[in-house]
């Protein structure tokens, strides 16, 4: 902004002072403005709850900009501002007020403190009289509650018996433990297991952790353990994949993955198969190809929400398995288009943004009112979506990022449309990639994977947390009840000891026998209800 022209006289105009002056007032606000919408960019809340969030309007901070820097400023009391959305309006003096420090949960144990004054401390209690008291909680920390449980077995003979030549010695057997002969009992197993895979800590930090509380555990007793674990409990995920086949449709979608090789770390891949409200399963390949979809998908027809992976296009062709695309993929194509060919890619973003509108209508609704609403508000915008996308097609210049994303929707068309068609199906595979983002989290830490053996225990205890995690069942008691329960429990029922069955299981009076007559589970036991 430059400064305005003098006078001869070196005075500066009375108007052009006011001038100038408002223009520098209006352009600080805009800078202010953008500083703050980049901390807010920065921080990741400006685009609201989705990365690909489109709310049909031009930013009215980048037309501002546009207005001071290319043409003549309004006036800043001239101009009309628009009304601050939540989502977009710029952070103002914290206006929430704080409800109060929250009580300790009252299952933590409490060691209580008494603390006397000086005075009564010198005279004694029998010179006061106590009228009452103030209490103060503070949280504190011991290092991680291990235990050792000692298992005495005592050593009996038969008082009448002292004389004989032949005595039998009575003994009780030695309890049953989830690793047979093993150091660790079901809640320390479960631990390790939370630990790993719910909170993505690899082998070496765990092997710290435990030194820094004065245990020294190896890595590889660890990995031992987990081996073992993962022959007892495969069957219960295996029973869980039988009983998502029998699901109307299943989510799919991939991710690749590291395992340790001699010369140098070979490329793999994790799959996961959501079969929602039921269960979420993982497999492991060393491809992504025909071959590892077959093994995946052996024996399932049904519906299939997945992406445009030609590794799945083998698939549909017998008609066992009927292909439903992802709108959320659609969209991700016309927001690569917004910087080259902004008009185009708007109408398409509005045009989807009004089919998940249609969709927050009806999510709580039953089945026959999602269909009709489906029909009567969601087919026509697919209708004028598809109409819109012939034209364009013709008239968009080839390999442009908007041809592209016209392309990848009209060679969808049929399997993006099938949403209209059943009513339970998804507009997107979005609870796919939500459910993948276990393995990549935990892939930034742990960085690859030991071995095919390491890999497998890891989709086998992943398909467990994340179907607790999809029930809303407290993990790591979950694995230690499992693994009191598991030895004694019918392999036809396994399914019963899933997630999703979880709940009803515990109530059962063989599974409550079983696990009162574990000696082991009341050594671990907090009677308290998890946080929701």
């Amino acid at each position: 902004m430059h400064d305005a022209p003098s006078t001869p006289d070196g005075l500066v105009p009375v108007a052009d002072y006011e001038k100038v002056s408002a223009e520098r007032e209006r352009y600080r606000e805009l800078y202010l403005e953008a500083l703050e919408r980049c901390a807010m960019l920065e921080r990741g809340i400006i685009a609201g709850k989705k990365a690909e969030r489109f709310d049909g309007e031009t930013p009215q901070l980048a037309l501002s900009m546009l207005d001071m820097l290319l043409g003549e400023p309004k006036p800043a009391e001239n101009q009309q501002q628009p009304t601050p959305s939540p989502e977009t309006s710029p952070v103002r003096e914290h206006e929430r007020r704080s409800p109060g420090r929250r009580p300790l949960p009252e299952h933590l144990p409490r060691v209580e403190i008494e603390i006397l004054p000086p005075e009564v401390q010198q005279a004694g209690l029998d010179a006061y009289k106590r009228i009452g008291q103030e209490v103060q909680e503070v949280l504190e920390r011991r290092p991680a509650s291990m235990v050792v449980v000692r298992l005495v077995r005592p050593k009996f003979i038969r008082k009448d018996e002292l004389d004989a030549l032949e005595t039998r010695v009575v003994v009780a057997e030695a309890p049953e433990r989830p690793i047979d002969r093993g150091l660790a009992g079901p809640g320390m197993l479960a631990m390790t297991i939370v630990h790993r895979w719910q909170d993505a800590q690899p082998l070496h930090r765990l092997e710290g952790i435990y030194a820094r509380d004065g245990l020294d555990l190896a890595r590889s007793t660890l990995c031992g353990w987990h081996e073992q674990l993962a022959d007892l409990v495969e069957p219960i995920v295996d029973a869980m994949q039988r009983d998502a086949f029998e699901q109307p449709y299943l989510c799919t979608d991939a991710t690749g993955v590291l395992v340790q090789a001699k010369e140098q770390c070979q490329r793999a891949h994790f799959w996961v198969l959501v079969a929602p409200e039921r269960h979420v399963l993982f497999r492991f390949s060393h491809k992504h190809d025909g071959q590892a979809v077959d093994r995946l998908l052996a024996g399932y027809k049904g519906y299939l929400v997945a992406d445009a992976a030609t590794v799945f296009d083998h698939l549909y062709t017998p008609g066992k398995i009927v292909e439903v695309a992802c709108w959320a993929h659609t969209r991700r194509y016309f927001c690569k288009a917004l910087a080259s060919d902004p008009g185009r890619a708007q109408h398409a973003l509005s045009l989807i943004r009004a089919l998940y509108k249609v969709e927050r209508t009806i999510q709580d609704e039953g089945r026959k009112k999602r269909q009709q609403v489906r029909h009567d508000k969601a087919k026509p915008v697919v209708d004028a979506f598809f109409a819109w996308c012939d034209e364009q097609a013709a008239v968009v210049l080839s390999d442009t990022p908007i041809d592209k994303a016209l392309g990848y929707a009209r060679r969808q068309r049929d399997a993006l449309r099938r949403f209209l068609d059943d009513d339970r199906l998804p507009l997107d595979n979005n609870i796919s990639e939500r459910n993948l983002r276990r393995e990549v989290i935990g892939r930034k830490n742990w960085m690859f994977l030991g071995s095919d053996e390491g890999a497998r225990a890891n989709t086998v205890f992943v398909s467990l947390l994340a179907s607790c995690q999809l029930h809303g069942v407290e993990p790591w008691a979950y694995l230690r009840d499992l693994f009191c329960l598991i030895h004694s429990w019918p392999a036809k029922r396994y399914l019963e000891l899933a997630p999703a069955f979880w709940k009803q299981t515990l109530q059962h009076e063989d599974a409550q026998q079983i696990l009162a007559a574990n000696v082991f589970r009341p050594v671990t036991l907090v009677e308290h209800a998890p946080p929701t």
